[in-house]
């Protein structure tokens, strides 16, 4: 048991701790320390940290924190901090924070002056990345896309036309949608997917959109966790390797209607709407959209 913090003592720290992603192995001596030495974990999943803290003979007290009770838990974590309790926060598999609720929790401890310090260690999109053979020097982590088509297409639809290489994590159920539109948006980019990262059955494959499309196309189904690396749209290849009416079809095919398709190539090939929509309908007297 513990002893009361003085009421007098400082404020305890929120600790952000990366657990491993799969390999039980992949953690560091510091978050081992930091865990035993807490007051309370707060977890995303209290049953598969505790698998870690087994492993690894850590017998502190876990609660969980996740999407659903974010709002008076996250409360209750707060008033620990305040009283001068070091509370550690950890995800199920990698980085707190990263597309999950945890940001939320470290946003209002900041709010408040309280320490937030960080315990770095694995990522599931930096070890993707590092393993992709995709430029590194600059990227984009867009994390999970919308699970409604209209909308995902919207949203790939807005990323088309970065260079920079993307980073998305997608659930396993919606992964060959996901690739098919990816490929209706995109066109058919170099890809790696990367799927159970440090586990048993983990994954590895680089190729084209459409590889790595049938290639899931011939399974009976897909487990785990996945991250999706997808190249950027190449230097200059906007105006000299695209046709209006090339990209209009991309575009329309991931959600986007006439008008904004209009727009957006416009934008990007430096030509007027009026222009566009003419070569796109084959009736430029029809004027603007």
């Amino acid at each position: 048991m513990r002893p009361s913090p003085d009421p007098g003592a400082r404020s305890g720290t929120l600790y952000v701790v990366a657990t491993p992603l799969g390999n039980l192995e992949d953690v560091t001596l510091r978050a081992v320390r930091v865990l035993r030495e807490a007051h309370l974990i707060a977890c995303e999943d209290t049953r598969r940290t505790g698998v870690l803290l087994k492993a690894h003979g850590i017998a502190t007290r876990t609660t969980s924190y996740f999407e659903h009770n974010e709002s008076w838990k996250g409360e209750r974590i707060l008033e620990a901090l305040r009283a001068g309790h070091d509370i550690a926060l950890v995800s199920d598999a990698g980085t707190p924070g990263i597309s999950d609720p945890g940001y939320r929790l470290v946003r209002d401890a900041r709010a408040e002056g309280l320490a937030v310090i960080p315990v770095p260690g694995p990522s599931a999109a930096v070890a993707a990345l590092s393993v992709s053979g995709l430029p590194t020097d600059r990227f984009l982590f867009v994390g999970f896309l919308p699970g409604r088509a209209g909308a995902r297409r919207r949203a790939l639809g807005e990323l088309a036309g970065v260079r920079e290489t993307l980073v998305f994590y997608e659930s396993p159920l919606r992964l060959a949608a996901a690739l098919a539109d990816i490929e209706a948006a995109f066109g058919d980019r170099e890809a790696f997917l990367c799927r159970e990262a440090t586990k048993l059955h983990e994954e590895y494959v680089r190729g084209r959109v459409h590889e790595l499309r049938a290639i899931i196309a011939a399974r009976a189904s897909v487990k785990g966790e996945v991250v999706l690396v997808i190249a950027g749209e190449a230097e200059g290849a906007g105006a000299e390797s695209e046709s209006p009416e090339s990209l209009f079809e991309q575009l329309t095919a991931a959600g986007k209607s006439r008008r904004e398709a209009v727009k957006e190539i416009a934008r990007r090939l430096d030509l007027s709407a009026r222009e566009v929509y003419g070569r796109v309908l084959g009736q430029a007297s029809r004027g603007r959209p």
